[in-house]
């Protein structure tokens, strides 16, 4: 089916599928329908039409909204990602922040749209902003291979300028929290873990070696095991408790 999609609707030349929207580039990366060899040229595709024609401001409609931060994070842009989140001109959910909104609106315009067609409380246009939000800056998430939170992931993605993040999820075990903050090129990220559970942590890392948790070569610590290092991350599996961890950036 992917060999039949992508002959139908790639188009070489340009790198594009289809009528090249950045909803026809984000589906098939976050679907895993692009061949390996082509992934990065329609990475590409996808960012320039983002920063060019929509002048770094959400490009897509409902459906591609549903996918398009975290297609932007998998494939190395959490930083365009997150200047899109931050955009305070329209459109945006910045640009309605900016207009006085607490709640989110049906339309980019609702402040001047037709107030008859135009809810004023839409959660479909949220996208997956919220989702990004908990899997991604503050790096909360469930497991796939082991649902429900028995065992889980952190992998925080600092992106822009952003200094902290603070967030919670509440698991059928107990409260799991990820916690960050970067400064003065240091980066230290609070991690609990309920009773009964465990989790991958990934460490934003210059170093793998050096990064420590309370104070202590991270590798060292009881409960800790140094599993490897991958993008730019040292991994590590660990039970149940509270982590203070500290690297160089």
């Amino acid at each position: 089916m992917k060999d039949v999609f992508q002959r139908r609707f790639f188009k070489l030349e340009s790198s594009m599928y289809d009528n090249g929207t950045q909803t026809s580039s984000v589906l098939p990366l976050y679907f895993g329908m692009v061949p390996e060899d082509f992934r990065p040229a329609v990475v590409e595709t996808l960012v320039r039409n983002i920063v060019q024609k929509s002048d770094s401001h959400v490009g897509t409609g409902l459906v591609g909204a549903q996918w398009l931060m975290r297609t932007l994070s998998d494939n190395g842009q959490v930083d365009l990602a997150y200047k899109i989140a931050t955009q305070k001109t329209y459109p945006g959910l910045g640009y309605m922040v900016e207009q006085g909104a607490t709640t989110v609106w049906e339309l980019w315009n609702g402040n001047t749209a037709d107030p008859a067609m135009n809810s004023g409380n839409h959660v479909m246009q949220i996208g997956d902003m919220a989702v990004w939000m908990y899997e991604y800056l503050a790096g909360i998430r469930a497991d796939p291979e082991n649902p429900g939170f028995r065992h889980a992931i952190i992998r925080p993605y600092p992106a822009g300028d952003l200094a902290f993040v603070t967030a919670t999820h509440k698991t059928m075990y107990g409260a799991l929290n990820s916690s960050w903050k970067r400064a003065q090129g240091q980066f230290m990220l609070d991690v609990t873990v309920p009773a009964n559970t465990t989790a991958t942590v990934w460490v934003p890392a210059k170093d793998a070696a050096a990064v420590t948790e309370s104070g202590k070569k991270a590798a060292d610590v009881k409960g800790v095991r140094f599993v490897r290092s991958e993008g730019g991350s040292a991994v590590f599996e660990v039970e149940s408790g509270a982590y203070t961890f500290k690297s160089s950036l």
